[in-house]
């Protein structure tokens, strides 16, 4: 069982930054596929980005944040990072981090293939 926490939202400006953060549990972390999602009101969640585990530490991005959004892992806290640079009206979003193990490379951006979820947390970007 993995539970995961986010947190970092808040409000910001256009052109602004933040940083999430995603917390777990569990000793096994480092095997995990860590991904990030996010769903704005009145639309379908969306595969933000995602990390490989078991030691291959990919990194795979939506084209939307490519180039803006970079996700950074330490196992030894269980914590998986989303740093956001040039922020825009479009980011705004609640924004979930998601944990499965064993995700095939054509599955990462599927939200299905993975187990775990956090609570979310809102990003709203707006002057």
């Amino acid at each position: 069982q993995v539970q995961l926490i986010e947190s970092g939202g808040g409000l910001v400006q256009p052109g602004g930054s933040l940083k999430l953060s995603c917390v777990a549990s569990g000793r096994t972390f480092s095997r995990y596929t860590v991904g990030w999602f996010r769903q704005a009101p009145g639309k379908e969640r969306e595969f933000v980005g995602a990390v490989r585990g078991l030691g291959g530490n990919t990194y795979h991005y939506a084209d939307s944040v490519k180039g803006r959004f970079t996700i950074s892992r330490d196992n030894a806290k269980n914590t998986v990072a989303l740093q956001m640079n040039r922020l825009n009206p479009e980011d705004t979003a609640l924004y979930y981090c998601a944990a499965g193990q064993s995700i095939i490379l054509s599955m990462i951006r599927t939200e299905t293939a993975y187990t775990y979820w956090g609570q979310g947390t809102q990003v709203t970007v707006s002057s």
